[in-house]
């Protein structure tokens, strides 16, 4: 199937025009995920569980590969995902209320390096959308997989304002959501990337960790895991920093890592964005795996992301410390049954990788 992806499907796909073959795309999920009895049939062929469920933040998923936020931007096909072969899907990044996000164009692909750079600026339809999209094509207790959902701050909102906005997200989608990540790392949102800092994002944490204590306890029942996404171009003091509010504050997890804005050497493009897949962010992202790793001696779970375009990618991150990988340019490269791949080897390794 892979073979038929590469040679056929995606030199089709590859003619259009970037973002017009993402939007073809999430159609075609769109139709998949509307259709159970598909879903169910393809499932079967694709799904992939290991021998015990991966237990990580007090939940379960049947394997180690996950689909990184922004292919699904409102949670419309994560129906789509379980069937294609994901252990979980996180959709977003979503906003209190919609926006259009930057002007196109805004993804850029270099397939010799299997790349791509975006500057979408967190194009979604809101909170209150997704929460329907949710509640109606995947309703929480009727899953097979978690859905994490990704929750960041709207373009036009202050950074003093932006604890606002991720409240105001996980109050709208708390009922929805397996787990929340806190998503400070996109460099394509003016500013957000200093929410990183100290100035900014003990509150920011803090904040969101007191929502979800209280919103537990009003509703009797566990607090939600929450993750953060940090940059991969982060010194290792900041990184220090970060991770130390983290385990202060007793977050469940972090996702390493976003898109980088730097560049390889020789890279020809000079288009702006966050650049994603390929060696160069494969090899830093495990290196602020490793680093995390190390420095927590374990005691914070990672989820790795950045460059897994084949199984001794997906190895590499398990390699550094990862729990779990996700992955979004690599499908888009490798097409939609690489999940299925990349899981199945993970478990056939087993121990040697975990």
């Amino acid at each position: 199937m892979g073979f038929i992806y590469e040679n056929l499907v995606r030199p089709a796909l590859f003619k259009m025009e970037p973002e017009q073959a993402h939007d073809r795309g999430r159609t075609a999920l769109m139709t998949m995920g509307a259709l159970p009895t598909l879903c169910k049939l393809v499932r079967r062929y694709n799904q992939v569980c290991e021998d015990k469920a991966v237990k990580l933040f007090g939940l379960e998923f049947p394997n180690r590969v996950g689909l990184a936020a922004g292919m699904d931007k409102d949670g419309e096909f994560p129906r789509a995902i379980e069937a294609l072969g994901f252990g979980h899907a996180e959709v977003g990044t979503v906003t209190p209320e919609g926006q259009p996000g930057n002007p196109r164009p805004r993804l850029f692909r270099y397939p010799e390096q299997h790349s791509l750079i975006n500057r979408m600026g967190f194009n979604n339809k809101g909170s209150e959308v997704m929460l329907q999209a949710l509640s109606k094509n995947y309703p929480k207790g009727k899953r097979g997989i978690p859905v994490g959902v990704n929750i960041g701050k709207a373009k036009t909102t202050p950074l003093d304002q932006a604890v606002d906005d991720y409240v105001a997200s996980f109050r709208t989608l708390a009922d929805q959501a397996d787990y929340f990540t806190i998503n400070i790392s996109s460099p394509n949102t003016a500013g957000l990337r200093d929410l990183q800092g100290a100035t900014y994002l003990r509150e920011l944490l803090q904040t969101i960790r007191h929502e979800n204590l209280s919103h537990a306890k009003k509703l009797g029942r566990d607090p939600h895991p929450l993750l953060l996404k940090i940059a991969p171009d982060l010194t290792f003091k900041e990184i220090d920093e970060i991770v130390g509010v983290l385990l202060e504050l007793d977050y469940d997890g972090i996702i390493a890592t976003n898109t980088t804005i730097q560049r390889p050497e020789g890279f020809k493009s000079k288009e702006t964005g966050g650049l994603s897949g390929g060696d160069f962010i494969r090899r830093r992202s495990n290196e602020v795996i490793n680093y995390i790793y190390k420095s927590t001696e374990g005691k914070l779970p990672i989820i790795g992301v950045g460059g897994i375009d084949s199984v001794e990618a997906a190895g590499e991150k398990i390699d550094a410390g990862a729990s779990m990988v996700q992955i979004y340019t690599g499908w888009v490269y490798r097409g939609p049954f690489f999940a299925r791949e990349l899981a199945r080897a993970l478990k056939s390794k087993g121990e040697d990788w975990i």
